[in-house]
């Protein structure tokens, strides 16, 4: 059983993909990162400078006001000294139980973070694609909020701009043609961003099934793409903000998410077993 300041990697993974994810912040040390590069998503990699009081200090206030989670190498004193550190400074803060290691032996999703492009000064990655989103261009910020980078920045110009714009702002461009982060073959660029920082897990896989056959016109894969088609294209007629459009987006992608990985088996029916009698 955990320590009382101590977090299991069950129950972080049961958090991570969802709006009560706390952040995770990897110190690893720099060679075992080279050894095994995959990292926990959402984590933040913190360096060997970074684990300092005084660090800590400029370090709160990215965080939020939120829970925080610190993973070392095997969940001893680099990551519970940190931990105990934030949560002297008024952090909610726990250490991964087991750390890294024990999380990669229980098979959980890892992702890698070398596929990340580029970041703004504070350490965000940045990234830019069309204006007025529909599905693709909803499905892959949730993803990337909720499973690579909590705080990555979106930009959404005009489609002839999104190059010029990504090299003028370091960003990565997605779902535009002829770039790496679009559509292959019969995929949409949800399902590229799936097979690239390898976050193939069963969830993930359902709901990328889904917003294939919505984004491509391909209603035949799934019987719920139909819904996430009208759910898309009704939330770009009620919203003329395209941030706005994706914090409301952002709620559906949860929610598509939490069926694909725990209400696939459950039906609804009308009158109740209470009253079907």
């Amino acid at each position: 059983m955990p320590a009382p300041d101590a977090i299991s990697c069950e129950k972080l993974a049961k958090l991570i993909g969802t709006p009560k994810a706390p952040i995770v912040l990897d110190v690893r040390r720099a060679a075992m990162r080279e050894e095994d590069p995959r990292a926990i998503p959402t984590a933040r990699l913190l360096s060997d400078d970074d684990m300092t009081p005084s660090a800590v200090s400029g370090l709160r206030p990215s965080l939020g006001g939120q829970p925080v989670v610190v993973a070392c190498a095997a969940g001893h004193g680099r990551s519970q000294g940190l931990a105990a550190l934030l949560r002297a400074a008024g952090v909610a803060a726990e250490y991964l139980d087991g750390g890294h290691a024990a999380w990669v032996a229980a098979g959980l999703p890892t992702y890698d973070p070398r596929k990340i492009g580029g970041r703004d000064g504070d350490g965000r990655t940045l990234w830019v694609t069309r204006a007025r989103p529909k599905i693709d261009r909803i499905a892959c910020p949730w993803l990337i909020r909720r499973f690579i980078d909590p705080r990555a920045i979106f930009l959404f110009v005009s489609p002839q701009e999104v190059r010029a714009v990504g090299e003028a702002m370091g960003a990565a461009p997605f779902d535009i043609e002829d770039v790496f982060w679009s559509h292959r073959g019969e995929t949409c660029t949800f399902d590229t961003l799936i097979a690239e920082f390898g976050l193939a897990i069963p969830a993930l896989d359902r709901l990328a099934t889904i917003v294939r056959g919505a984004d491509t016109a391909r209603p035949d894969l799934a019987p719920e793409c139909a819904g996430l088609l009208a759910a898309s294209l009704g939330l770009s007629r009620m919203h003329t903000d395209d941030h706005t459009q994706l914090e409301a987006g952002m709620a559906l992608y949860d929610a598509f998410y939490r069926w694909a990985r725990d209400a696939t088996e459950e039906t609804h029916n009308w009158p109740n077993s209470a009253k079907a009698k």
